[in-house]
């Protein structure tokens, strides 16, 4: 029989773990012009200020505002997150710029992980071999294995 002392410890650790996970997403805007976005499913998180996720960041998107990008960034060059601590070798954070359609280039962007890796990107035209041009062009994909990596997204680098 479990004590309430044990049960007390037990829930304390699980909260405690729960909330030792943390990513930030910050952006660098060197365009001049524009608002950056991040947005993950029907929620804006941010439009240019840090932001940081007390657990895992899932399938979250960024780009730079500059007039023509719909609410998903149709239109625009779009940097795609997954920021997530790993649980086994190759679980961990996955980072890509998509210019799939309907995504489109409108700036030059990348991206460079910080807090443990050093994995970055950038894509400067519409021909980047860098970016997502169709859906099986993983090889783009960028990753990282450190718990708690942040994510700082450049536009116009």
């Amino acid at each position: 029989m479990f004590s309430l002392k044990t049960i007390a410890f037990t829930l304390m650790a699980v909260v405690i773990g729960a909330h030792a996970e943390s990513h930030t997403v910050t952006f660098d805007n060197r365009c001049g012009r524009g608002t950056p976005m991040l947005i993950q499913g029907p929620n804006v998180l941010s439009t240019g200020q840090p932001f940081t996720s007390n657990g895992p960041l899932i399938s979250a998107i960024a780009y730079l505002q500059t007039g023509p990008c719909l609410f998903n960034g149709e239109g625009c060059t779009l940097v795609e997150t997954t920021l997530v601590n790993p649980t086994s070798p190759g679980s961990g954070s996955s980072s890509d710029i998509s210019l799939i359609p309907p995504h489109a280039f409108n700036v030059a962007a990348g991206f460079t992980y910080n807090n443990g890796c050093s994995g970055h990107t950038d894509c400067t035209d519409a021909n980047c071999p860098t970016a997502f041009h169709k859906p099986d062009d993983t090889q783009v994909q960028v990753a990282c294995q450190a718990n708690n990596a942040g994510l700082t997204i450049i536009f116009c680098g």
